[in-house]
């Protein structure tokens, strides 16, 4: 957070900089307050990219074995371009391999979970997912108590990525 806050500050300086030049250049015909705009305009460019980039940084830093399975655009009134462009701000990674198989049937499988969030620390949850029923068993309360099934149906993100995988 702290190094992209410092690279809008770099490229508001370099904006201001290439704007100031172009004036000393064309013998001050550019007006005086296209500076600061330039700054301003070349610290938001800065910003709204950084927001942007992050999913794909983040995904291409994702260990071998970790497979996006689902992922959640946002919107936001106080971002009006991703009413243009959606920006993605979380997604969901499964460790494929680390999948275990259940001892007992074939078609239960073990995962972990990975959730990342833009400004979030990173979250992990151990789902048991049914390939036969298309079902997935999110956790309980730790306790040791039956897990709690439910039909999320063979189309679920994450029941496809562990049934493809598994």
């Amino acid at each position: 957070m702290f190094l992209e806050l410092i690279a809008v500050f770099v490229a508001g300086f370099a904006g201001a900089g290439i704007m100031l030049m172009l004036s000393k250049g064309t013998g001050g015909r550019i007006p005086r307050w296209m500076i600061p705009a330039a700054a301003g305009v070349t610290m938001l460019a800065a910003a709204i990219t950084n927001e942007y980039s992050w999913y794909s940084r983040t995904e291409s830093a994702l260990p071998d074995g970790m497979e996006v399975a689902q992922t959640v655009q946002q919107r936001a009134f106080w971002r009006p371009w991703t009413y243009v462009v959606p920006m993605t701000n979380r997604f969901v990674a499964v460790d494929t391999a680390r999948l275990r198989p259940n001892t007992q049937s074939d078609q239960l499988w073990l995962a972990d979970l990975y959730f990342f969030g833009r400004w979030r620390p990173v979250t992990s949850v151990e789902v048991m997912v049914d390939c036969a029923t298309g079902r997935r068993a999110d956790p309980t309360l730790g306790d040791g108590s039956a897990p709690v099934w439910r039909d999320v149906g063979s189309d679920d993100p994450v029941v496809e990525t562990v049934c493809d995988k598994g």
